[in-house]
């Protein structure tokens, strides 16, 4: 398909989804609409015949776009986050709607139902949303057998975090959690990224302090693993904290870091809606700003750091090519996103992904990797 044909495709694809099914969804409570969604990608990616279809309306391709990062091949540099497929559902189609790669979860040690509903919430002023689900998900041990022995189209991140309960109060504990969750989510997809920054557990961020992250990762060092290891850190996070976590990431087994979660400030000039929830964290072009100047600090830190060199990815407010590539140009290596597909449609993917070709031709470069960190 030539890159004049994907345009005017996306253009009917999002002209429908804007008019049509958008304002139905936003009529609806957001959670039902999401498990329905879930249900629909999980039937059409167990068949060949409806994933060829979902990738003659959604997918695109070029070599410009592709890039091998920690030993992984990309087809392109944009993912799904983790937080939308809990339980791992939708690999099959995931690929097919034009995604680079994916990542599950968070996935913890034991089954989780998550926070009393209502537990998600737009704001469609702000064109963000508002999360609080609480980690809810099926545990390690259900979600590692449906998976055990599966091919993936795509590149799959594993993410895992602490059960959100009561004994994981305990830092000891909790500790002990994310180690069962990462043994057990190890054999899994291709790189694990360790979620410490989760805004709607009952123990809060114990290990966004230095000391407490250290610890878990003397623990999770000791588990054998020839994956990439990544973390996941809040965008709430002053620059000082981030030293703390680089101080700790350069000292164990960490190969990168995802730059960011969900924010939990209230005061952003970015929330314009006049009501808001009093807990979740946000998401969106809420969080994009915050994202931004997070990544773009690592990323002049890891330039005057000696030894190996973290690899980013970064997530929060990506809506457009525009996006994307202004984090790619401040470091990232890869992108991840959700609410941007919510608030524009599918069809947002390949949108971006011809974009950055687009944007990457204007700018002399012949592949992704060579404008990664091109601003800093």
């Amino acid at each position: 398909m030539t890159s004049s044909t994907t345009f005017y495709r996306n253009k009917i694809i999002h002209g429908l989804y804007r008019h049509i099914l958008k304002p139905v969804f936003f009529l609806q409570d957001p959670e039902v609409v999401h498990d329905r969604m879930t249900h629909v990608g999980k039937s059409l990616g167990a068949h060949f015949w409806s994933r060829s279809l979902v990738h003659g309306f959604f997918g695109y391709e070029d070599e410009m776009l592709e890039q091998d990062i920690s030993g992984i091949h990309f087809k392109n540099p944009i993912g799904l986050s983790a937080g939308f497929d809990k339980n791992a559902e939708l690999t099959g189609i995931i690929g097919s709607v034009g995604f680079g790669f994916t990542e599950i979860g968070s996935v913890t040690g034991e089954k989780c139902t998550g926070n009393p509903k209502p537990r998600l919430w737009r704001l469609p002023k702000s064109q963000g949303l508002v999360v609080w689900y609480g980690l809810k998900n099926d545990g390690c041990e259900a979600i590692s057998k449906r998976l055990n022995g599966k091919k993936f189209d795509v590149p799959v991140g594993v993410s895992v975090a602490a059960t959100n309960c009561t004994d994981n109060l305990d830092a000891g504990h909790a500790m002990n959690d994310f180690a069962k969750a990462f043994k057990a989510m190890e054999p899994i997809g291709d790189y694990i990224t360790v979620n410490v920054s989760c805004p709607n557990a009952q123990g809060g961020q114990t290990f966004l302090n230095q000391q407490n992250l250290g610890r878990l990762f003397d623990i999770l060092d000791t588990i054998l693993t020839k994956k990439p290891i990544f973390i996941k850190l809040s965008p709430d996070l002053s620059h000082a904290d981030l030293d703390a976590v680089l101080n700790v990431a350069h000292k164990h087994r960490i190969d990168g870091i995802i730059t960011t979660n969900l924010t939990k400030k209230r005061d952003n000039p970015k929330i314009v809606d006049t009501t808001v929830p009093k807990v979740g964290g946000m998401s969106g072009k809420i969080v994009k700003e915050l994202a931004d100047d997070a990544l773009a600090y690592i990323s002049k830190k890891e330039l005057t750091t000696g030894g190996k060199k973290l690899v980013l990815i970064a997530s929060g407010g990506v809506f457009t090519a525009e996006d994307a590539y202004k984090k790619i140009r401040l470091g990232a290596s890869l992108v991840q996103m959700i609410t941007g597909m919510i608030f524009e449609g599918p069809q947002v993917v390949s949108e971006i992904n011809r974009g950055l070709v687009e944007l990457l031709k204007k700018d002399g470069f012949e592949n992704i990797s060579q404008a990664v960190g091109a601003d800093i």
